[in-house]
């Protein structure tokens, strides 16, 4: 029952005029004025952040804010897979022979989430990890791994909060959400790179739209609290890390047959 009344609240809640509102607020001036606000609820301090010479001019200038290149150092080692975002380790573990991996007591498909079940099974026995972005964290994405880009497509119009409320009682929101999904080759096997969109606005902005990334160059940002998916080969990659908090650039996997 509790599953059933948060979903058709975020149904009630979750539409083109909703989200039309909020971006425009957090797009406008008047936005601004709550910036410190933001920034005391959410205990974020100034000094990670590249501060514009006149401010920041909304609170979605703020929220897309750029880093201080020193204070993210990015592990080049390329035997190393890095973490693209600064967030949350949500889950980070292996696919089943079914296709499936359990987030929060709820079961996905990996089919549902790539829709293609022909391309899930490329994945069939890997490993996927999903990283969640808090309204606190730095929101723009980073390469993990030096790759050449292959297909890009869009699943999804609609999304539910991907936070922990969200995982646990929304309509498996990682598989069903807005998302983009980008193909990546790297030199030990392919891996689908997954932005999913956040409840209201699931803008998602490329800064690289070439056909290479470089490890730990920024590619795109959230203009919302959202999720980073990443999906990888099976016998490709060794978890160093499991849980937790993690940073941008930090490592979170290593490939085996290291070179």
């Amino acid at each position: 029952m509790k599953r059933f009344v948060y979903q058709k609240l975020i149904e009630l809640t979750n539409g083109k005029a909703s989200s039309l509102l909020l971006k425009s607020f957090t797009t406008s001036s008047l936005s601004k004025h709550v910036i410190h606000s933001y920034k005391k609820v959410f205990s974020i301090s100034d000094n990670e952040w590249i501060t514009p010479q006149n401010g920041f001019q909304s609170l979605q200038d703020f929220f897309t804010r750029q880093v201080v290149k020193e204070s993210r150092p990015i592990n080049t080692d390329p035997n190393v897979l890095t973490s693209p975002v600064d967030g949350t380790i949500e889950y980070a573990g292996k696919i089943s022979a079914e296709d499936e991996y359990i987030v929060k007591g709820l079961r996905y498909k990996l089919e549902e989430l790539l829709g293609s079940k022909e391309y899930a099974e490329v994945f069939t026995g890997g490993a996927v990890f999903i990283l969640y972005l808090s309204p606190a964290n730095y929101h723009r994405i980073h390469s993990p791994v030096n790759a050449e880009v292959g297909r890009q497509w869009i699943f999804g119009r609609t999304s539910y909060p991907v936070n922990k409320f969200g995982l646990s009682l929304g309509d498996r929101p990682l598989s069903k959400n807005y998302r983009m999904i980008t193909e990546l080759f790297t030199k030990r096997g392919k891996m689908a790179f997954v932005k999913v969109g956040a409840m209201f606005v699931n803008s998602i902005h490329l800064t690289n739209t070439g056909d290479r990334w470089k490890q730990g160059e920024e590619v795109g940002l959230f203009r919302f609290g959202s999720t980073v998916i990443m999906v990888v080969e099976k016998d490709t990659i060794e978890l160093t890390k499991k849980s937790g908090l993690i940073r941008m650039g930090e490592e979170i996997a290593r490939f085996r047959n290291d070179e």
